[in-house]
C-alpha cells in the first residue's frame, strides 16, 4: 500500500522482552483481516469496536490524535502542537519552551481536526473515467473524476465536510474518505519542551520512554465544546506483558513490498547524502539559536525537525535490522 488513511497496526507486548514488538500487518479500517485476527490472537473486532476506533481517531496537520472525552478533548503528541504554540506565542512569550497550562483555551489560528465518517469504494467509477487513457490524458481524467466525487460527497457544505479520493495498492483500488471537519480547535495543555522532549530523539525512537510527550486540544462547535460520544478511555494501569494492543493513526503507509535493492539505493543515494546536509543545517541553526531568546524561538521548530529526521534517517541508513529481515 503506497498511501493509506486511518490504518490499524497490531502488536503485542512480548513476554520476557523489554520492548513492544509489532507484528506484521497494517490495514485500513474497512478491510480488517477479522478471521486471521481470531485465528492468531483469539480476538474478533466487532463492528461496534471498529466504529469506536474510527470515530475516536482524528487527523490534524499530518499528525494522529484521538478524542479522549465526550466534550471534544483531543490527545496527541507534543510536536503536533508546535505550530499552534508558536502562533499563539506573542512577543516575549514562548509557549513551546515554557508550556501552556491556563484556564483559558485559546483558538489555534491554523489548526483543523478531521474525523473519519465513512469509506466508500469508488474504484469502478475511477476506472470507467480513465479507461483507454494513458499518460497526461489519464492523469487529467483521474483528477476530474476525483474532483467530481469529492464535490458530490461534500454536498455543498464544505465547512462541515471534507472528502478525499485515496488511491491504494498503486492504483488497484480507490476509496472515498469522508471527514467531519472541526475548524475551531483550541489549545488546552502543553508541557514545557524540556520534559516533552526529554531524552531527545534517541529516546523518541525507543520504548519505554520517559518524556511527557503529549499535548491536548479541544474541538469546538458553535462556540462550545463539541459533543463526541465516541472516545478512547484512559487505562491508568497501562498495558501488561503479553497483552494484545492496536495502534490506529493517520496518515499511514508501508513499503513492505519494496525490494531490498531499492532500499539499498535509497540508503546510499538519498538518506546518506541528506544526513550530511541536515547535519550542516542543524549546526547553523544551533549556532543561530545561541544569539538570543528571539533567535532561539525562531530556530526551535526547524531545529526540532532536523533532529527528528536525522535520528530516523541515520537509524534507517546505518542500521542492519531492515537488511537482515529483507535478506532472511
Amino acid at each position: 500500500m503506497k498511501r493509506i488513511h486511518y490504518t490499524v497496526l497490531v502488536g503485542a507486548l512480548t513476554a520476557g522482552a523489554s520492548a513492544a514488538m509489532a507484528d506484521e500487518g497494517m490495514w485500513t479500517l474497512d478491510h480488517l483481516p477479522v478471521q486471521q485476527m481470531q485465528q492468531r490472537y483469539g480476538f474478533t473486532p466487532s463492528q461496534q469496536w471498529i466504529d469506536l476506533v474510527q470515530h475516536a481517531a482524528v487527523r490534524l496537520n499530518g499528525c494522529s490524535g484521538s478524542f479522549v472525552s465526550a466534550d471534544g478533548l483531543v490527545m496527541t503528541n507534543h510536536h503536533c502542537a508546535r505550530s499552534c504554540l508558536s502562533q499563539l506565542s506573542a512577543k516575549g512569550v514562548n509557549y513551546t519552551r515554557d508550556g501552556y497550562a491556563k484556564e483559558k483555551e485559546p483558538k489555534c489560528p491554523k489548526e483543523e481536526l478531521l474525523q473519519l465518517q465513512s469509506i466508500t469504494d469508488v474504484t469502478a467509477r475511477v476506472n470507467a473515467a480513465t479507461k483507454g487513457k494513458d499518460g497526461a490524458e489519464r492523469a487529467k481524467a483521474e483528477r476530474a473524476v476525483n474532483s467530481a466525487l469529492a464535490k458530490e460527497c461534500v454536498g455543498g457544505d464544505a465547512d462541515t465536510w471534507r472528502c478525499d479520493v485515496v488511491p491504494l495498492y498503486h492504483g488497484g483500488r480507490y476509496e472515498l474518505y469522508k471527514y467531519r471537519r472541526y475548524q475551531d480547535v483550541r489549545l488546552v495543555f502543553s508541557p514545557e519542551e524540556s520534559i516533552a522532549y526529554f531524552g531527545g530523539d534517541p529516546d523518541n525512537f525507543n520504548f519505554p520512554r520517559y518524556a511527557l510527550d503529549v499535548a491536548f486540544f479541544r474541538a469546538y462547535q458553535n462556540g462550545k465544546p463539541a459533543k463526541t460520544p465516541r472516545y478512547l478511555k484512559f487505562n491508568l494501569d497501562g498495558p501488561k506483558e503479553g497483552e494484545l494492543t492496536f495502534v490506529v493513526g493517520n496518515p499511514g503507509f508501508t513499503r513492505r513490498k519494496t525490494p531490498w535493492t531499492s532500499l539499498a539505493y535509497m540508503r546510499d543515494h538519498v538518506l546518506t547524502p541528506s544526513i550530511g546536509d541536515l547535519s550542516e543545517e542543524r549546526g547553523r541553526l544551533w549556532q543561530y539559536s545561541r544569539k538570543g531568546a528571539q533567535q532561539a524561538k525562531e530556530a526551535q521548530d526547524r531545529l526540532y525537525f532536523a533532529d527528528n529526521v536525522l535520528c530516523g534517517e541515520a537509524a534507517a541508513a546505518l542500521g542492519q535490522q531492515i537488511s537482515a529481515r529483507r535478506l532472511a
